[in-house]
């Protein structure tokens, strides 16, 4: 019998062979992204700790100012909290609450910081990505239409009004904004998520919490979708000028054609790196609206646990932040590479 591999297998050998190969770089560009992501939330959790250990301030002295304590009591209560312990005992002991998702218990509350992380987080994430939504699809559109006409009267005028609120620093706004339409026109509430007395019936239990989302929302909108417009703007401008555009005005498209299926899904790319940044950063940055605006959220939290100092806190909140973060640029990478070619042959 021949031994030969018959034309049908070996056309299908060959195939494999060659989509082995073409994903080893694909495989390796994952290892290194994620790689590279893991060393960086290591470097966080190691900042997480030391960091906040050089803060100033002693909070079980700041408890005994409150409550008035005996040496005796403080030393206990110095015990109980485990801040009596060596640094390398109470970095030990910060590891292992950390890789079981506990962090401990906070000082202020009594309670595990991972409850109150739990409980506070998907407040967060409803401002901020309500915020994220409206300012990616403002910014975006924005962009294109200043873009595709530069110098045009829409132009000039989107570009002035998104770099003025670019550069107003967001605790101002907010705090205009909260004086403006909530202390002297009274259109929406001051401060916190419902009302202290919610209505009974669903739809107004959900109309009453985007009433103060209203105030929070356009702050956090305004400081950051400026950054869309002008990255949008710059792109599509650049897109003008290629020879597919030539081509394709030269066949004959109406302008908006041009605009809406060519121009756009290409200046876009650059875009995509910058919108998973954000919302990240985003998240981040909530700390100075949801104080300003009292939002029950991580960002409040956080204010919260660096007037105590809070240290187990400081730490959870620290580290659920930066994961965030990293988790979002990790993402921006993956998405970008499917995207664009260009970073896939590379």
């Amino acid at each position: 019998m021949s031994s030969t591999v018959p034309p049908t297998e070996a056309v299908i050998l060959e195939e494999q062979g060659e989509a082995s190969v073409r994903s080893s770089p694909a495989v390796k560009f994952a290892l290194t992204k994620v790689g590279g992501a893991l060393i960086s939330l290591a470097m966080v959790i190691l900042l997480g700790f030391f960091a906040f250990k050089i803060l100033p301030g002693d909070p079980v002295a700041k408890i005994a100012r409150e409550h008035p304590m005996s040496p005796e009591q403080i030393a206990q209560l110095r015990a109980q909290l485990g801040l009596d312990k060596p640094l390398w005992q109470q970095f030990g002991d910060y590891l292992v609450n950390v890789f079981t998702l506990n962090f401990g218990e906070s000082y202020v509350y009594k309670q595990s910081v991972a409850s109150l992380i739990g409980d506070y987080f998907w407040n967060t994430i409803l401002l901020t990505g309500t915020s994220a939504v409206i300012a990616i699809a403002l910014g975006l559109w924005l962009g294109q239409k200043a873009g595709w006409r530069p110098g045009s009267r829409f132009d000039r005028l989107t570009s002035g009004t998104s770099l003025v609120f670019w550069s107003v620093p967001t605790f101002w706004l907010a705090l205009l904004l909260l004086m403006v339409f909530g202390g002297t026109l009274h259109w929406f509430p001051t401060g916190g998520m419902i009302s202290p007395n919610p209505p009974d019936d669903a739809l107004g239990k959900v109309l009453d919490v985007i009433s103060h989302m209203v105030l929070p929302v356009i702050t956090m909108v305004a400081v950051v979708y400026a950054q869309y417009v002008m990255v949008m703007r710059a792109s599509v401008m650049e897109e003008k000028s290629a020879d597919y555009l030539v081509t394709a005005r030269a066949k004959g498209l109406k302008d908006d054609d041009l605009r809406t299926r060519h121009a756009v899904p290409n200046a876009l790319l650059p875009t995509v790196t910058l919108v998973f940044l954000h919302i990240g950063g985003l998240v981040a940055g909530a700390v100075t609206v949801e104080t300003v605006f009292s939002w029950p959220g991580l960002g409040k939290l956080t204010y919260q646990a660096i007037q105590g100092p809070d240290l187990p806190l400081l730490q959870g909140t620290f580290v659920v932040f930066s994961a965030i973060i990293i988790f979002t640029n990790l993402v921006a990478d993956f998405v970008y590479r499917r995207l664009d070619p260009r970073v896939r042959r590379g």
